[in-house]
């Protein structure tokens, strides 16, 4: 089963791709609120822009922070009973979850992100406020792309927990406290 490791290695570079671009995204927002809160209050300096520049990379954040999250088991989940399973046991709920829930989930968000951007292109939708950035459909087409990037992570749990199952892996090698730092 060469192929499973190759195709889950494959997928895990890309949920950890997407979690070095939220880390930059993040970085990229604390020098933006850095400045802003300089400029508003040692220079008396409103820039609309700047401010709505902290939501578009808030939303960088939050939506390419989704898949690595799930790689590296990141996510929120109530282990009062999963942890006390056995390890064969988590794989199950992984595969399945990532099966019923995870992939047709990313689908859906997929399906009315894309619209949602599309029509924002089609439209030039931009800010309504004077100085606020134009092309709001390059935020708004984070939300598809998202969702592409959470369905491989779901496929990525599933590869991974088929490995898991083979008795290839464990979930000690991949868990939340190795981060990105």
């Amino acid at each position: 089963m060469r192929w499973l490791i190759k195709l889950d290695n494959g997928l895990a570079k890309l949920s950890y791709f997407c979690g070095w671009i939220a880390c930059l995204a993040l970085i990229l927002m604390l020098f933006n609120v850095f400045y802003d809160v300089v400029a508003r209050y040692a220079f008396n300096n409103v820039s609309i822009g700047m401010q709505e520049l902290e939501w578009h990379l808030y939303s960088a954040v939050f939506l390419l922070g989704i898949p690595f999250a799930l790689r590296t088991d990141g996510h929120v989940r109530v282990d009062v009973i999963y942890a006390a399973l056995s390890k064969k046991k988590q794989a199950w709920i992984n595969l399945v979850g990532a099966i019923i829930f995870v992939i047709p989930f990313s689908y859906l968000i997929w399906h009315y992100g894309h619209d949602y951007a599309v029509e924002a292109y089609s439209m030039g939708e931009g800010s309504g406020d004077p100085g606020g950035l134009p092309h709001r459909w390059i935020v708004k087409s984070l939300i598809p792309f998202s969702a592409i990037f959470t369905a491989t992570s779901g496929l990525g749990m599933a590869t991974f927990a088929i490995r898991v199952l083979k008795g290839e892996s464990t979930y000690e090698e991949t868990n939340s406290k190795e981060g990105l730092a």
